[in-house]
């Protein structure tokens, strides 16, 4: 779900207005209507006071519950120590053979 299209959903089912959620976090209106539309990207400040404003805690602006949603299709990740070792080979290449 797009973060606007979320937020709109939780304000409606609070039966609160964006001009409700207005007065109570400070924001313009108009700021609000176009991030729900996807026009605007919030800050997570931004998104904090949304929050209060609702009564939630701020991860229900992402998802429901109290544990996020599994992850899918992600390709497979390197770690730090993979990508340390690819960085020390390259050193090693481009610096190493000047000995």
């Amino acid at each position: 779900m797009i973060l606007g299209d979320r937020l709109r959903t939780l304000r409606e089912a609070k039966s609160a207005s964006l001009r409700d959620i207005a007065e109570r976090t400070g924001l313009s209106e108009y700021f609000m209507q176009r991030v729900e539309s996807g026009h605007a990207i919030p800050t997570i400040e931004v998104l904090e006071k949304w929050a209060e404003a609702l009564s939630i805690p701020v991860h229900e602006l992402f998802y429901e519950g109290n544990e996020p949603p599994p992850l899918q299709n992600l390709p497979d990740r390197l770690t730090a120590e993979q990508i340390a070792k690819v960085h020390l080979r390259d050193f090693l290449d481009l610096f190493g053979k000047q000995q």
